[in-house]
């Protein structure tokens, strides 16, 4: 059931970063980085069994973060990849303080949901700053090691510049991750079987975010549903020697 959920869930997700590119252009994407780094981080506290191989969820919202930012290194530019990277910093410590008020605040006799935050949260504050360290730093050098390559290969091979850049700095922060995470809550040997199983869940979706990859370049540069401002003031530009003339 897991393995299925897990495919169900990695198709849904990378469709959903595609789309918000399609309907928002690259203000989707930034959206979309901001989203998933939060939702990552409240996964990855769940441990599960997928073909019977023990791993943290959160691999396939955290994989969309590099399909995202190879979109904007494509199709805007290194520059705007690196933005996303900021906005979803900006982000988990935005989730890390308000998760933290939460757990603050006192329950009433009423309160049912209480118990199940304390849960959730209550790890969140190491987990979600081994995260973010490691988030910025891998999507960070996902950006510039992706543009290394495109500019190495002269903007050719666009499957090799995304799987190479998007395992290498996968598996980096995943190993980095589970062991900064989870050491002292689980053993030694169970952290390394997440790092080792994640690594490979990771690799499988790096291959497997290629097709959308080349979906998103084959669009062009959407967002159908919000204006760019550069391109608005084109317009204005135009429209002011318009009248000049």
């Amino acid at each position: 059931m897991n393995l299925f959920l897990g495919i169900f869930e990695l198709v849904v997700v990378f469709s959903g970063v595609i789309i918000m590119d399609k309907l928002f252009g690259k203000w989707g994407l930034y959206t979309w980085m901001a989203l998933a780094v939060v939702f990552a981080n409240i996964q990855v506290t769940k441990q599960v069994d997928i073909a019977s191989v023990s791993t943290a969820l959160g691999n396939v919202m955290f994989a969309s973060t590099y399909l995202a930012t190879d979109i904007l290194n494509e199709k805007y530019s290194d520059k705007a990849s690196k933005n996303a990277v900021k906005i979803a910093a900006g982000a988990l410590v935005a989730y890390i303080v308000f998760a933290q008020f939460t757990l603050a605040f006192v329950p009433n006799s009423y309160d049912a949901v209480n118990p199940g935050m304390q849960n959730i949260f209550a790890m969140s504050v190491r987990i979600t700053a081994a995260s973010g360290v490691m988030f910025v730093l891998s999507n960070w050098l996902d950006v510039i090691l992706y543009q290394k390559i495109k500019e190495k290969t002269g903007g050719k091979h666009m499957w090799f510049r995304n799987n190479i850049s998007t395992i290498v700095c996968n598996c980096a922060e995943n190993f980095a991750f589970s062991v900064l995470a989870f050491i002292g809550t689980y053993p030694l040997l169970y952290c390394l079987e997440i790092a080792v199983a994640g690594s490979l869940i990771e690799m499988l979706i790096a291959f497997c975010d290629t097709p959308f990859l080349y979906l998103a370049k084959r669009t062009g540069r959407s967002g159908i549903l919000i204006e760019d401002d550069n391109d608005t003031s084109k317009e204005e530009d135009k429209t002011t020697t318009e009248v000049a003339a």
